[in-house]
């Protein structure tokens, strides 16, 4: 009988086309970060909370996409790729809008006012560290086209190229966060110890936004590497 779960058939035509799907709910869910943002350095507590409950939105989104996927990935099936080289791309593309749900978490449950001279950078470093997840969203897409190519030849040369362009991205992103880190380190004494505390949590979360999406380039590198 015929499955009439809609995972189950996008692996019919592809191992990929699922993971496609969850990181273009991934990016939705990232794409609201810089917007959250706004609203911290706006004070704008209404946007605040929406754009928090559109974040949890995407992120739970996200969640029944990643435990559909779990659940109906073939085990017994010949892939074209290891199925274990999925199950890590499709956690990878997961602790992206993890990181976006709990940074969303902690600027709505903990007012987080925005020391003097922050507010530029830390948008900068958001801005990149989005940019930065779509690069690897990019690459995901592209796989449909390279696997119908055996993961060989021009096309694969081109996502080996992206991801380079992907690692050059998150290197941006860490000047930038030692930047923001410097700025409140200077602003320090103006703040609460326990302000200071999760100025710098939140910094490493933003960044790790970025970091997660490196490790998307890094595994189909590898990826496509042993092929």
């Amino acid at each position: 009988m015929r499955s009439t779960n809609p995972i189950a058939a996008l692996f019919g035509k592809s191992p990929f086309r699922p993971l496609q799907q969850h990181m273009r709910v991934v990016t939705e869910c990232v794409a609201l970060v810089p917007g959250l943002f706004q609203a911290v350095l706006d004070d704008d507590q209404d946007a605040l909370t929406e754009h928090k409950a559109r974040i949890f939105v995407k992120e739970r989104e996200a969640d029944v996409l990643r435990n559909d996927i779990c659940d109906h990935l073939p085990r017994s099936l010949m892939l074209a790729v290891d199925r274990q080289d999925l199950l890590g791309l499709l956690a990878m593309q997961d602790a992206i809008a993890d990181t976006a749900q709990d940074i969303a978490g902690l600027v709505v449950s903990r007012r987080m006012d925005v020391p003097v001279g922050m507010g530029e950078p830390l948008m900068r470093l958001v801005t990149r560290c989005v940019d930065t997840c779509e690069q690897a969203h990019k690459l995901i897409e592209e796989l449909d086209d390279l696997l119908a190519r055996g993961l060989h030849g021009r096309d694969a040369q081109r996502v080996q190229e992206m991801a380079v362009e992907l690692g050059r991205m998150e290197s941006d992103t860490d000047i930038m966060a030692m930047d923001l880190t410097r700025a409140l380190f200077t602003a320090e004494d103006t703040l609460k110890p326990i302000s200071v505390v999760f100025w710098y949590q939140l910094i490493q979360w933003v960044g790790n936004l970025a970091d997660h999406a490196e490790k998307v380039g890094e595994t189909l590198r590898l990826l496509i590497a042993r092929r």
